[in-house]
């Protein structure tokens, strides 16, 4: 029993040994997120947990939610007043827009999202209510922090395609993520 132990815990330290971090700046004018797609594309088993939208002060908050594909997302209302959620597009797709539904406070709407990329958020009752939802192919990826810094980890070694969105737009580059790897995005023209 003890001799499996050991070969499991051997077993696993192996797995993180060819893992690193991935880490770098992003130029842009606001949060942004960055994700890796595998090369060639792989698909992940969807998260079991939840990811949480809220609708407070007449905003979404968080401004800026980074998810990974398969991911429920639950919208709520804490203002006095109704809203709605819905998205035109998924990365310019139109085909893939959708109206989840407007609802008082206090009630909560769920959507799970199934397609990767750029989700911009939209309230059809307040036009000033914007919010985006980054849906990311891979359980890689990461918000940028109030300077732009991202850091991922336990990435396992290997070829991607990373893609930093900034305001609806995405700048895609390859890199191999070997160890800790540092990887910076310019902005989108």
């Amino acid at each position: 029993m003890k001799f499996t132990a050991l070969l499991v815990v051997l077993l696993l330290s192996c797995l993180n040994a060819f893992a690193g971090t991935l880490s770098g700046t992003v130029k842009a004018t606001r949060q942004s997120a960055v994700v890796l797609e595998t090369v060639p594309a792989k698909a992940f088993p969807a998260p079991t947990q939840t990811a949480a939208m809220n609708q407070q002060g007449m905003k979404f908050m968080p401004a800026l939610l980074v998810i990974q594909q398969g991911t429920t997302v639950v919208f709520s209302n804490d203002d006095n007043v109704p809203h709605n959620v819905f998205w035109p597009s998924i990365s310019g797709n139109k085909k893939l827009s959708h109206n989840v539904g407007t609802f008082n406070k206090g009630k909560t709407l769920n959507f799970k999202y199934e397609n990767a990329g750029n989700v911009p958020l939209l309230c059809n009752i307040h036009s000033e209510m914007v919010g985006t939802i980054v849906v990311s192919p891979s359980p890689y990826f990461a918000e940028t922090d109030a300077a732009g810094n991202y850091t991922i980890k336990d990435v396992p070694d290997g070829t991607y395609k990373a893609t930093a969105w900034d305001n609806g737009k995405a700048t895609t580059v390859p890199v191999t993520v070997k160890g800790d790897t540092k990887l910076d995005f310019a902005p989108a023209k």
